[in-house]
């Protein structure tokens, strides 16, 4: 009852200082900003304190963003050693190279000892080798090859999110060593929910959890109260498979081991709710073809992310373009075609659109597979048919009407069936082509399929006029 009026007391000044600086929109507030701004060029250390001394990591994340970039590197010199740098795992990429990029490699060292493990290799992973090794250096021994191990794991793995500060005991001892153990160590994490058991080569045989320990008598030994860790995650596996054991198996925290099956971390649940959003948002951008670009990027970076796919999508541009050239002369006998013939191809392309993005979620979680994936192929193209029947008879009604030809409305309709029953096939076989060839659909899925709806919607209309008109 004590804790519970404790937790109670505490959330109401969290949730009135939220209130303090973040607006109706949830942006932060252009007063709070401005009051920032007013100390930073005051050069007003007390106040820029007082400021944000309470502020979360991810309130003071959200700030650093919405100030200029000459703004944020002033209020983190101002702030010098009271800078709470995992504020800094909060912000865009761009963000916060900027920053840290400004700072002397003696001031980042100092502050990465204050850090969670997880959230020093965050900051860390961006910097140039030679800084690395730098600031790595002036660390103590074994925080340094604490964090040497985090990083030589490659990119996006369960090894590079993992944090390396973990409670382990060995399988011999009693529950009330555990627990007398716990009391005494000053260097144990802040906060976790799992014990693990390890033999003396540091493999993992097991773990127990901190409510089991507090339901078991002080004379049991933890090998008698453990469970096996079923879910013990390989340093070196994708950080988006991992997430995906989390979802899977409604994990909390879970331990991380090498080749050898020795416990070298713990991947917890809010690392895993940032990989989540990190997968999630990388996707949805190469979808769109622009890479991994930011919020903070500049103009030449941002241009750059994005002419690639520009150039990839004007290449098939003029492949379609080829098709209209075959049809030339039909065009210029019946100059309708030209007014209806994006029509077509619009629908198509959205159609497809629709199939494309489904299939390639249903990859990305692994609800499609070859078991069901001729299940969802029939499924697919049965939508395709349908929605193509229903706007064949609509627009095949409206352009009847509108150019006084039912024959004009007829074809259309015939193309916009071909067409979308093309586009709902493009949709999923061209990504799980793509992922068959080990190729990431969300980037190439896109182009591809609307490269086959504009053919082929172009090809069938203006195929079909040539055909029922004669056109020589």
């Amino acid at each position: 009852m004590e804790g519970q009026d404790r937790q109670t007391t505490n959330a109401a000044p969290a949730e009135e200082h939220h209130a303090d600086i973040y607006g109706e929109d949830g942006a932060v507030r252009a007063s709070f900003l401005a009051q920032i701004g007013a100390a930073i060029a005051d050069r007003d250390t007390i106040t820029l304190k007082r400021e944000v001394d309470d502020l979360h990591q991810s309130e003071l994340g959200d700030v650093l963003e919405a100030l200029h970039p000459e703004q944020r590197r002033a209020l983190v010199e101002l702030l010098g050693s009271d800078f709470d740098f995992s504020a800094l795992t909060e912000v865009d990429e761009a963000i916060r190279l900027d920053i840290v990029d400004n700072l002397p490699n003696e001031q980042i060292a100092q502050a990465v000892q204050e850090l969670d493990s997880d959230d020093a290799v965050y900051i860390l992973e961006d910097l140039e080798k030679e800084d690395q090794d730098e600031i790595l250096s002036q660390l103590p021994f074994t925080e340094r090859i604490r964090l040497r191990r985090a990083l030589d794991y490659p990119e996006e793995t369960a090894g590079r999110r993992m944090q390396t500060e973990f409670v382990a005991v060995p399988p011999f001892w009693t529950i009330g060593q555990t627990i007398d153990y716990m009391r005494e160590d000053k260097n144990l994490p802040e906060r976790f929910s799992q014990i693990f058991v390890i033999d003396p080569s540091f493999k993992l045989v097991g773990a127990i959890d901190l409510d089991q320990i507090l339901r078991t008598k002080r004379a049991v030994k933890v090998e008698d109260a453990m469970h096996d860790t079923l879910h013990a995650i390989p340093a070196t596996m994708d950080q988006e498979e991992a997430a995906r054991e989390f979802e899977q198996y409604n994990l909390l925290s879970a331990a991380v081991v090498d080749e050898n099956g020795r416990l070298v971390g713990v991947l917890t649940i809010d690392d895993v709710v940032d990989v989540i959003q990190e997968e999630a948002e990388e996707d949805l951008l190469r979808m769109g073809g622009v890479g991994d670009e930011e919020l903070s990027d500049t103009v030449l970076a941002t241009s750059r992310s994005r002419v690639p796919w520009l150039l990839v999508n004007l290449l098939t541009a003029f492949l379609a373009a080829s098709v209209i050239g075959l049809f030339d002369h039909t065009i210029e006998h019946i100059v309708a075609l030209a007014v209806l013939m994006p029509i077509v191809a619009g629908m198509g392309g959205n159609a497809g659109s629709q199939t494309m993005t489904v299939t390639v979620r249903a990859l990305a979680t692994r609800d499609l597979d070859i078991y069901n994936a001729a299940r969802i192929i029939r499924r697919e193209l049965g939508v395709g048919f349908i929605n193509g029947m229903v706007f064949a008879v609509l627009i095949g009604t409206v352009a009847g009407f509108w150019f006084r030809d039912p024959n004009l409305g007829g074809i259309i309709a015939a193309a916009m069936i071909i067409n979308m029953f093309a586009a709902a096939l493009a949709g999923i076989l061209i990504p799980l082509v793509l992922d068959r060839f080990k190729i990431d659909p969300a980037v190439a899925s896109a182009v591809f399929v609307t490269t086959v709806t504009d053919c082929v919607g172009f090809f069938a209309f203006l195929g079909l006029a040539t055909w029922w008109f004669s056109v020589p």
